[in-house]
């Protein structure tokens, strides 16, 4: 089973912790507010009041041994940055951290860091998308320069084959998935819609009114798709 620490419990790391536990992992809570811990001890595998900076502490919850730990520490940029390089001198070798700002996910990075977050910033930027791309319900973006967006097909692709669409030549985005509402009966008899889900749809495949389309590409391929249709 996978053992993952989540230090710091405010909104942030407490979803993180929560939703991994719920997955299947075996998750290591810490924040040195009890109130903090107490709330969470019945819905993860271990929690325990600590403080993430004192690298006694964490070798005595067993921090060496985990297979990645997430720093949700924000606000608080000192701890966040002690916590950081404690945890790389224990040996954690998949350190997720949180920044607040730019500035703060470099320093995060140089000392060690496998992978920073601007949560902040992040949905910032989701939420201006969402606001002027209405059919885009999903747009991730990667440190890489690439994005995947979910979004629902145009009027312009309805009645078309991805071939037709040429997605890939005029964008350079793949069509990873198609999701789909069918008409469907449940156990009571009653008619209901499901989702059905196509991945790596061939270039045969009919865009159909309501579908949902689950593309991967470069983030100046996506904004090109985008603006133009």
């Amino acid at each position: 089973m996978t053992q993952i620490a989540v230090i710091g419990l405010g909104s942030f790391g407490y979803k993180i912790a929560t939703s991994l536990s719920a997955m299947g992992a075996e998750v290591i809570a810490i924040d040195n507010d009890a109130e903090l811990v107490d709330s969470i001890k019945d819905r993860v595998h271990h929690a325990v009041v600590a403080d993430s900076t004192d690298e006694r502490a964490l070798r005595s919850v067993g921090i060496s041994e985990i297979d990645a730990a997430v720093n949700a520490i924000g606000e608080n940029i000192e701890v966040s940055i002690m916590t950081t390089v404690v945890l790389r001198r224990l040996g954690v070798g998949n350190i997720i951290a949180r920044a607040v700002s730019q500035i703060h996910a470099e320093v995060l990075q140089e000392i060690g860091a496998s992978r920073v977050v601007q949560i902040e910033e992040q949905m910032g930027e989701q939420i201006a998308r969402s606001l002027l791309t209405s059919n885009v319900f999903q747009h991730i973006a990667f440190p890489s320069g690439y994005s995947l967006v979910e979004m629902e097909a145009p009027k312009g692709f309805i009645g078309k084959t991805l071939e037709e669409l040429s997605l890939r030549k005029l964008y350079g985005v793949l069509c990873v998935a198609l999701q789909r509402r069918v008409p469907a009966i449940d156990d009571k008899g009653y008619s209901k819609l499901k989702t059905d889900i196509f991945p790596a749809p061939a270039p045969n495949a009919r865009i159909l009114e309501n579908d949902i389309l689950v593309l991967v590409g470069s983030e100046h391929g996506i904004r090109e798709l985008l603006e133009g249709w």
